[in-house]
This record gives structure tokens, C-alpha cells and sequence, in this order.
């Protein structure tokens, strides 16, 4: 990772993430944390909540995978 990082500084293309990584990526964390906290006071509809905004961000983040992969080809 370091070295492909490396070389595209060299090249003069840094590798920039999707918006949509980044945003999915915090919808997972924050997922996460709804369902344990959910867990943690037997809140079933926040655990719920969670799982549904874990799901959300992976989608989000996919897509926002395959856009760097188009705007980097």
C-alpha cells in the first residue's frame, strides 16, 4: 500500500477516496455502535436501526469503490 502510494506521488496522481467511501465508511462504525449499544440496554429497535445503517454504509461504500476504480482505470 505504502509503495502504490509511493508511486502514484511520484507519477503526480495521488489516489483521492470517494466521498461515498468515506460517508459509508462512518455509516458502518456508526452502525455498529447503535447495535451494541442496542445490545447493551436490550433496545431490539436500535439494534435493528444498526444492522439496517451497517448495511446501508457497506452498500455506500461499494459504490464508492467502484467509482475509484473508474475514475483510477
Amino acid at each position: 500500500m505504502v509503495a502504490t502510494r509511493l508511486a502514484a506521488a511520484a507519477l503526480g496522481k495521488e489516489r483521492v477516496m470517494d466521498k461515498d467511501r468515506v460517508i459509508g465508511s462512518a455509516k458502518v462504525v456508526k452502525g455498529k455502535a447503535k447495535v451494541a449499544v442496542g445490545k447493551a440496554i436490550g433496545d431490539s429497535k436500535l439494534e435493528a436501526e444498526g444492522q439496517a445503517e451497517k448495511v446501508e454504509g457497506k452498500v455506500q461504500n461499494a459504490v464508492g469503490s467502484i467509482k475509484d476504480t473508474i475514475r483510477d482505470a
